[in-house]
């Protein structure tokens, strides 16, 4: 398992939490911190494999903004996309 490490830029935000694949898109389970300048961040243990994932910001679901990597979803819109390797994380 690899330590894999989510974050936001949202100042305005009261609260985020980070949702995907790997934890079956449960809403509530990963309360993400927030730190100054309002960047939230989440740190997951996850094993290798491809992640889909969105941010739900004050119940509202996003994008990760800085990553590029994106597929389209069973409703049409887009989810993020990381990848999870032995030693490494990227983005792909």
């Amino acid at each position: 398992m690899q330590t894999t490490e989510f974050s936001l830029v949202a100042p305005d935000a009261s609260e985020v939490f980070l949702t995907g694949n790997f934890n079956e898109w449960n809403p509530a389970e990963h309360a993400m911190r927030k730190f100054q300048g309002g960047k939230f961040v989440k740190k997951l243990k996850l094993n290798p494999g491809k992640y889909e994932y969105q941010f739900i910001v004050d119940g509202q679901w996003w994008t990760d903004p800085a990553n590029p990597n994106r597929e389209t979803n069973s409703f049409g819109s887009e989810n993020s996309i990381v990848e999870v390797g032995e030693e490494v994380v990227a983005y792909k």
